[in-house]
């Protein structure tokens, strides 16, 4: 099922409350209509999943941290 835009705007207040992050922003991902994209001041972090199983919906957020990214730390 796809994510509508009520669900972004609520999953986007969630996360930046939930992250302390006020330039969060949680886009549409244009070639998936079950997928959001996560971004922190413009830079993409995560992919959020819309699961809709027996009825019950859930999201799930995925990041990936490179080892090189710590180096940066």
């Amino acid at each position: 099922m796809d994510v509508t835009k009520d669900e972004l705007t609520r999953l986007e207040t969630y996360l930046r409350k939930t992250f302390g992050a006020a330039s969060l922003e949680v886009r549409p991902q244009p070639k998936k209509n079950d997928m959001a994209e996560i971004f922190i001041n413009g830079d993409f972090i995560a992919t959020l999943y819309r699961i809709d199983e027996d009825g019950e919906v859930e999201y799930q957020l995925q990041m990936a941290i490179l080892e090189m990214d710590l180096e940066e730390a």
